[in-house]
């Protein structure tokens, strides 16, 4: 018996909750960089982590810079309730979306986070914009 079959698999019924929940509260890049090439983009990209003067020289396009220790529900509530916020940090090494997403959902909003981050970003070959793109506060 190998480790892989040492605990046995979850029922199909089990193993299926387990993903819609996982997948209800994550995006990949992937589906983020789709959303946003096929004009299909119907969430807000926060970058969430760094210095202006770092998410100026990199980050998504169409991302907004807002960390996490500024947010506020004031500031939040300059979008309508039911905007979904994508948030992503630096990468799996950042728990900066991690914070970001507490502190949206617990601020009432429905939030995922886009896994990887830059470093996922970088690695499936997607561009990088620059320039300053704050939200407007």
């Amino acid at each position: 018996m190998s480790y892989v079959s040492e605990v046995p698999a979850a029922s199909p019924e089990e193993a299926a909750s387990h993903f819609f929940r996982r997948l209800s509260v994550e995006t990949d890049c992937a589906d983020v960089h789709h959303a946003i090439t096929h004009h299909e983009q119907d969430f807000v990209l926060l970058h969430v982590v760094g210095s202006a003067q770092t998410f100026a020289h990199c980050h998504l396009p169409g991302a907004l810079h807002l960390p996490h220790s500024m947010m506020t529900a004031e500031r939040m509530a300059r979008w309508p309730a039911d905007t979904l916020f994508v948030v992503y940090c630096a990468g799996p090494h950042c728990n900066g979306a991690d914070r970001a997403a507490l502190k949206l959902a617990r601020l009432g909003l429905a939030v995922k986070i886009m896994i990887g981050g830059i470093t996922g970003w970088e690695d499936e070959g997607y561009t990088f914009a620059s320039g300053e793109s704050e939200a407007a506060f």
